[in-house]
């Protein structure tokens, strides 16, 4: 018990400080129509020296891994089988192609741009899945490394601004090229990054868009797990052959939550309240984890990655937006 509540007191003022700058992040959001989890991230950098040996060090290193993975894995309250299956084989198909072709994309860009294969996963997952939180879940299971901290932060930055642009653009876009309601709504859920982003799309364009491309997002996001899995094996088998990589992490215990949940939702029809809750709940998590992933990041660290990141998170986007719009013109 003693330790327990020595645990809570070393714990506590960086939580603390995580959780306001959270509900910060929100204000911001609801006031001025930005994305929240764009603003808790950079008031988190703003607030990066609270990370330098101070009290709330231990509490912060908490936030954004332990409380990044219960975000995680209670975004499988989000999904259900039925979803997947609402949408007929083809657009399921469609999007299996877009997913796994924009992260092979990406690794493939990233060598031939000299940046690291690990990179180029990390942003091609984070594309073609559910931008931030899909950055933080993939990293959450790659080895530790110089420069994996970085990388993940500026992941989540690019990816968080593209999906921003992509909701004002992507329906004008659908409209110039006179895509169906269903097509819009498709293009839309299969291309843009982050759920908040799809949603604001989706409703701009009108109701019926609004909920169809929001399950187009959801059937997105539920290859998040498949994806972080396979990620995690070839790591795990390069681990063992190549002496210099380091250690690879283990199953993450969040990884058999967030398929026991999705597995839950599917089977069993669980009270609104409940799945709602999970989502509301997974949602701050997520925030406070990227305010506190904000607080640890090292600005000079940034300063010389230069421009070959943001290009190669270009052209994954462009990637993605250009394949799903190819194939709903031809279907």
């Amino acid at each position: 018990m003693a330790q327990l509540i020595t645990t809570i007191k070393t714990l506590f003022p960086g939580a603390v400080i995580a959780v306001i700058t959270g509900m910060a992040a929100l204000f911001l959001s609801e006031h001025y129509g930005a994305p929240a989890m764009l603003f808790a991230l950079l008031l988190g950098i703003a607030m990066s020296f609270l990370h330098q040996e101070t009290t709330c060090k231990a509490g912060i290193e908490f936030t954004a891994s332990h409380i990044l993975r219960i975000g995680v894995a209670l975004l499988g309250f989000r999904i259900a089988f039925d979803d997947l299956l609402s949408l007929g084989w083809q657009t399921a198909l469609l999007l299996i192609v877009a997913i796994f072709s924009t992260i092979l994309v990406g690794i493939g860009l990233s060598k031939a741009m000299g940046l690291t294969k690990r990179f180029g996963a990390l942003t091609g997952g984070s594309v073609a899945i559910c931008g931030a939180s899909a950055a933080m879940a993939i990293s959450a299971v790659m080895p530790n490394s110089e420069h994996k901290e970085r990388d993940t932060l500026l992941t989540i930055i690019g990816v968080t601004s593209l999906s921003t642009i992509a909701m004002v653009a992507y329906p004008i876009i659908a409209n110039l090229f006179g895509l169906s309601e269903y097509d819009t709504s498709i293009f839309l859920g299969g291309t843009i990054h982050d759920v908040a982003q799809v949603v604001g799309a989706g409703y701009s364009v009108s109701e019926q868009t609004g909920d169809l491309s929001t399950l187009v997002k959801l059937v997105r996001v539920s290859f998040l797990m498949p994806v972080v899995m396979i990620m995690l094996l070839v790591i795990n088998a390069k681990c063992k052959t190549d002496k210099s990589v380091s250690e690879s992490p283990g199953f993450p215990p969040f990884l058999l939550a967030f398929i026991a949940f999705m597995v839950l939702n599917s089977v069993i029809d669980l009270p609104t309240i409940v799945t709602e809750g999970a989502a509301t709940f997974s949602r701050f998590a997520l925030i406070i984890s990227i305010a506190a992933i904000g607080m640890k990041s090292n600005l000079s660290q940034l300063v010389g990655v230069g421009v070959k990141p943001i290009i190669l998170m270009v052209l994954q986007t462009v990637w993605i937006a250009g394949l799903i719009l190819i194939a709903l013109l031809c279907m």
